[in-house]
């Protein structure tokens, strides 16, 4: 009798291994955006926790931690406990953090684990619509023959438009001034009342300026043609080569998470991401939806570390 009992014990457990681990989710997930709400991050981040939320079966928290570039709200979710219920919302400052500081919270390629890319954002090179500069070409070639003679907008210290335009910077071999505004609306005024010659805006800001003729587009910085301005070439095509830039969005998890939990998290997002309501909410706030592999992600943000180092060490940009 003993040895039946042993034995369908044995049989219970190798064939019910379910009883033997703890189904995931069975409670709320919190989401840590490393910024206050009502941004890009934030957005997707609340976008994708609606999506998640049906598919899942649980609530998801969205927790604004801003602060330090971004740092604050990376470090919490790098800290936070691994045990598949905290993920954190990334973007852009997660490859240009390392560079800006000596001292990092967080150890980038060894504290976060990557899941999806989740959106990306090329720019737009603009200027006032009755601008001398009919191309990226001229405006280049009269910043390498009166050095700092050009102003260049930004919508702040270390924000996307002045890195792209430190990019631009660097690989052309060219000097102008930097003109930092206190946000990205404030940039685009000063180059459409011609307060500054050129700026690196968003699609979604740029183009109605550009189709009532307040703006003129030279060029885009992703690394194909965007379709919503099929005219306007990438700055790659006009002679710099390799060159692209994309704010992005991501979703990372703290090291140690359960595998299980990754892959799971992983599948969800892609489908939620690439399903068409959560696209459409996207391209309404100029964001491309994206998706990929853990892989992929990690193969980007390889490449993005040392990109922006040299460009910030080359330009002297400091965190404050």
């Amino acid at each position: 009798m003993n040895k039946f009992l042993s034995c369908l014990a044995v049989t219970i457990l190798v064939s019910c291994p379910v009883f033997a681990q703890e189904a995931w989710p069975i409670r709320p997930i919190k989401f840590i955006v490393p910024t206050a709400a009502g941004g890009p991050t934030d957005q997707v981040a609340r976008v994708l926790a609606d999506k998640l939320s049906s598919s899942l079966g649980q609530p998801i928290i969205i927790e604004n931690r801003a602060g330090a570039g971004h740092l604050v709200g990376m470090a919490a979710t790098a800290q936070a406990a691994p045990d598949g219920y905290t993920f954190g919302i990334v973007s852009t400052p997660l490859v240009v953090g390392p560079a800006l500081h000596a001292k990092m919270p967080y150890d980038t390629t060894k504290d976060l684990i990557p899941i999806s890319i989740l959106t990306g954002q090329p720019l737009v090179l603009v200027t006032k619509a009755s601008s001398s500069f009919k191309s990226i070409n001229e405006l280049v070639s009269t910043a390498k023959s009166r050095p700092r003679s050009l102003n260049m907008g930004s919508a702040g210290n270390a924000t996307g438009p002045h890195l792209a335009g430190e990019l631009l910077n660097t690989m052309a071999d060219i000097r102008v001034i930097h003109v930092p505004y206190k946000g990205a609306p404030q940039a685009t005024l000063a180059v459409i009342s011609g307060e500054t010659d050129y700026y690196f805006d968003t699609p979604l800001a740029a183009l109605p300026h550009v189709k009532d003729g307040k703006l003129r587009a030279l060029a885009v910085t992703s690394s194909t043609r965007m379709t919503t301005l099929p005219d306007i070439p990438t700055v790659a095509e006009r002679g710099f080569s390799g060159f692209e830039f994309n704010s992005f969005s991501g979703l990372m998890a703290p090291k140690g998470t359960p595998t299980a939990v990754l892959a799971r998290m992983q599948a969800e997002v892609r489908k939620a991401i690439t399903s068409s309501d959560v696209k459409n909410k996207l391209a309404a706030s100029g964001m491309e939806a994206v998706g990929s592999t853990p892989e992929e992600f990690s193969s980007m943000i390889a490449a993005e570390l040392p990109k922006w180092r040299k460009v910030v060490t080359e330009a002297k940009i400091s965190a404050e």
